[in-house]
């Protein structure tokens, strides 16, 4: 476990000398300067009343746009050789949007830092709807303008962050934006995403890219029990939140059942969607402990699970929490991986884990310290079982806007003092700053 004082006292086993080390962001958490972009989706959320915990938008956030310098220099820093960010599809929609970009990645050079953006991380226009088939087609006319501006100096490229979960929460459940309460009917919007993530390779390809990757999040599902009940409900689980977002793009193929919900010629969309991959890219929180439903809502990482879903999500006992109430689980990553690499053995491109992170209050963070410390030597393990893992980024470089959370949880590594936005570097980030000078 994370917090075993006695592996702690080791120092991280050594990773290959190529590894991708990095920190990750999104536009819309830490950019602020709404004026330079056009709305999203999140802008018309935050402005209802109720959506957000604190009654909070991203305005602000972290000033990021103005702040970039001081933000380059904390990665340079820190010693990370990567940064993933988010390319803000509002803010490219405004006249000059790009130009920030622009300096971003040529600061990011010049400070011997990888820019590696994801093109969507959830900030949609407000005008577009994941829900209409066009939207997908739209993305890929929006990767081309940016791969158009960036290419001579960006290498590495992510389409899409987190779709399952965009789906689940924005259109299933409500609780992010757009805040649409669809259950089952939202399966359009995730093929849809799935579709602009083909399209947008086709037109990254085109524009002569070459290392082209996704974010997806995953993690191990738990049975609550062998009853066969839950076995049910939790393969369910798995399905939904694991299998039906690696499957199509992996295998080319939506598991049993799942194709002909999906809207469209789903025959010929797969093939796009199942477009080659140079890496596929895993954000990992922890597992979850899933049962049958038991007529009652059910609550996971703050979310609210209707009692109508054909599932329940059950607490992990005996476990660390984060400020978040999320289960701490460093041994969730090495069997998701090595689960992976059995379940889709050479169809499995290279992975790297574009998110791992946690949520605690304080400077002095030596549980994100142990957190990051546990889940670093679970990745090894999962090398060492034979999984082509070639990066690893952190969530996050800066405490930020947490979606519908506000600004009550802080994932950074650096504090950010959201009234005077004075950035102050924790413990934790002393602490990776030491590992990554030892890993040479």
């Amino acid at each position: 476990m994370a917090n075993d004082t006695r592996e702690a006292a080791h120092p991280i086993p050594r990773f290959p000398a190529d590894f991708l080390w990095g920190v990750s962001t999104s536009a819309h958490q830490i950019e602020g300067a709404v004026d330079g972009r056009e709305p999203s989706v999140w802008d018309v959320f935050t402005a209802e009343p109720g959506r957000v915990k604190d009654g909070s938008t991203a305005a602000v956030a972290c000033d990021h746009v103005r702040r970039h310098g001081e933000d380059v220099a904390l990665l340079a820093g820190l010693g990370v050789n990567a940064y993933r960010f988010s390319v803000s599809w509002p803010r490219v929609n405004a006249p000059g949007g790009l130009d920030f970009y622009d300096r971003l990645v040529d600061e990011l050079l010049a400070a011997g830092v990888r820019p590696v953006p994801t093109l969507f991380h959830w900030d949609l226009p407000a005008d577009l709807d994941w829900l209409e088939r066009a939207t997908a087609s739209r993305f890929a006319e929006y990767a081309s303008v940016v791969v158009d501006r960036l290419g001579d100096r960006v290498t590495k490229w992510i389409t899409l962050n987190e779709p399952a979960e965009h789906t689940l929460l924005g259109h299933a459940l409500g609780t992010h934006a757009p805040g649409k309460q669809l259950l089952f009917d939202a399966l359009p919007a995730a093929h849809h995403q799935l579709l602009g993530h083909g399209l947008a390779v086709q037109a990254l390809r085109a524009a002569g890219a070459a290392d082209i990757g996704i974010a997806n999040s995953h993690g191990p599902t738990w049975p609550a029990s062998q009853e066969p009940a839950d076995l049910e409900a939790a393969a369910f689980y798995d399905l939904l939140l694991n299998r039906l977002f690696a499957e199509p793009l992996l295998l080319g193929e939506y598991p049993e059942g799942i194709g002909e919900l999906m809207p469209g010629d789903v025959a010929a969309d797969l093939k796009i969607i199942g477009e080659p991959l140079d890496w596929y890219g895993v954000n990992y929180y922890a597992p979850t402990r899933v049962g049958a439903p038991q007529g009652t809502e059910s609550e996971f990482g703050g979310i609210t699970m209707p009692a109508e879903l054909p599932f329940s999500v059950r607490e992990i006992e005996g476990v660390p929490v984060t400020d978040f109430g999320w289960p701490v689980v460093p041994e969730g990553l090495t069997e998701l991986l090595t689960t992976f690499k059995d379940r889709y053995g050479d169809r499995l491109p290279p992975v790297v884990i574009t998110e791992n992170g946690c949520s605690y209050e304080g400077l002095d963070d030596q549980a994100r310290i142990a957190y990051l410390d546990g889940h670093l030597r679970a990745l090894h393990r999962a090398l060492e079982a034979g999984v082509d893992v070639r990066g690893y980024f952190v969530w996050s470089l800066l405490d930020n806007f947490e979606w519908a959370e506000g600004y009550a949880r802080r994932f950074g590594l650096v504090h950010v003092d959201f009234a005077t936005q004075a950035r102050t570097p924790k413990a934790s980030y002393a602490w990776l700053r030491d590992v990554l000078q030892a890993q040479g």
